[in-house]
């Protein structure tokens, strides 16, 4: 990605202090237990070790280094029975989920052969969690549980931790990186308008502002022939270009692409979301013809740009490139009776990593339908199979929800004027799917992923303390 982030996942392990002088065999067993634990996180995340803890004072030296680290998670792994006091102090504080990883060592015990020990070192599961719970719930924290085992590994348990890191590091891209907003959002789409304070407070994220004559000079400086040489040979190798790409035909958006890059990267940028409503004349013409195609470059780099000023969509572009690797902007564009098919998509930029069935086109357009001027129009190939929809929407009271689906892109006939567009049956039916989803009050753009992505979408909403309505899956 063009701008780097890396959650912080606070880890540590709990285990009754009695235990230990009564059978001294376990701290070597415990050390080496949460040592291979450690080893089973990702090393996309930064481990902010708080150790085993025993005592009710190492639980708050453990949290003391959490709260200096900002953690995203915790993660816990009970080693054995312990009381919630070894937990809590670790926690307290903090605004995150603790995730209890409640695994054994042994698939199974030896009964004639377990002595004390060893059933409370290897054997000992489920005990604690529920007390556990009980405290996090009573000190209003988040929480989740996974239950499983070491020996033989265990691919869910795997799987899981896995996934909480991937949500993990959707708050450190939000809370690490900035929104800019160039222009304004597209006049009258009241749906998409924000209070950017309170996304700041809410979500995170940090709202930059940019006038689009700031815009325009932005590739005055750029002289390195090489580098917008190797940019245009990118932009040819991304796009089938309608009538034939050169070099030369792409120079000028190679350009624009590298001076893109590299404010991305000045300014910490993650997100973008624009709109231009101007005349389309002199240098503000020639940029808003390859808008389109340059910010779909920069999405392929990790960067969610949204059209029309949307920035509640460009968050779930995001969310989904950050836990699925992509994320692809559309909205409700017509159904097929016929076929019982709800066609989704969108003009403007897009993600080349949905384009799975075809290399990603591009054509000049004369026309830019509802906005100003015209240029350049992309069009992503998404495969069939599954796919899930992810909107962002708040409520009177400026909370934000997630509103979720999940469906199956199949084959057939698709539009050609060039907007992306996929033809998605969904469990409920193609009408009750328009009712439902309406009915959850989305914004009128949503973000798409091929795969099934909603039980990581959970999990990123559990740790940014948003509701989630379920459409269908």
């Amino acid at each position: 990605m063009l701008v780097e982030t890396k959650a912080r996942v606070g880890v540590f392990a709990i285990a009754l202090g009695a235990y230990l002088p009564q059978f001294p065999t376990l701290v070597p067993e415990f050390e080496g237990q949460y040592a291979a634990f450690k080893k089973t996180l990702p090393d996309t995340v930064e481990i902010i070790d708080g150790g085993i803890v025993t005592t009710k004072e190492q639980s708050m030296a453990a949290g003391d280094k959490f709260r200096a680290a900002d953690v995203d998670l915790v993660i816990l792994q009970l080693l054995t029975y312990a009381t919630s006091y070894n937990m809590l102090p670790a926690v307290r504080d903090l605004d995150v989920p603790v995730v209890l990883v409640n695994v054994q060592k042994k698939k199974a015990p030896d009964y004639a052969n377990t002595d004390i020990p060893t059933w409370l070192g290897e054997l000992y599961a489920c005990g604690a969690v529920g007390e556990m719970v009980a405290d996090l719930e009573r000190a209003g924290k988040r929480h989740a549980v996974i239950t499983g085992v070491v020996e033989g590994g265990d691919p869910t348990v795997q799987a899981e931790i896995e996934d909480w890191c991937r949500a993990a590091q959707v708050r450190r891209r939000f809370r690490d990186t900035n929104l800019a907003q160039i222009g304004r959002p597209y006049p009258g789409m009241m749906d998409l308008y924000i209070d950017e304070t309170n996304l700041y407070n809410r979500m995170w994220l940090y709202t930059k502002q940019f006038d689009w004559e700031k815009m325009w000079a932005i590739a005055d400086n750029i002289t390195d022939e090489d580098a917008i040489r190797a940019k245009a040979q990118d932009i040819l190798d991304t796009f089938d270009i309608e009538g034939g790409g050169t070099i030369e035909k792409v120079w000028d958006m190679a350009k624009y692409v590298v001076a893109f890059e590299k404010w991305v990267k000045d300014e910490k940028i993650a997100f973008v979301a624009s709109h231009y409503d101007g005349f389309a004349q002199g240098k503000a013409g020639v940029l808003d013809s390859m808008l389109i195609p340059a910010f779909s470059m920069l999405i392929k780099q990790g960067v969610a740009c949204a059209v029309e000023g949307d920035i509640k969509v460009s968050m779930a572009m995001s969310i989904l490139k950050t836990i699925s690797g992509c994320g692809q902007l559309s909205e409700m564009y017509s159904i097929d009776f016929n076929e019982d098919i709800c066609i989704i998509g969108h003009s403007g930029s897009g993600d080349a990593d949905i384009s799975q069935a075809k290399k990603p086109t591009m054509k000049i357009v004369p026309v830019f339908h509802g906005k100003t001027g015209g240029g350049y129009l992309t069009q992503f190939y998404p495969p069939v199979g599954d796919v899930t929809y992810l909107g962002i929407t708040q409520d009177k009271d400026g909370h934000f929800k997630f509103v979720v689906a999940e469906g199956v892109n199949e084959p057939g006939p698709i539009f050609t004027f060039g907007d992306t567009n996929m033809r998605t049956r969904f469990s409920c039916g193609a009408r009750e799917f328009c009712n439902r989803w309406s009915e959850a009050g989305p914004t009128h753009h949503m973000a798409a992923a091929p795969g099934r992505h909603i039980d990581t979408i959970l999990k990123v909403a559990k740790i940014f303390n948003v509701p989630v309505d379920i459409v269908t899956r």
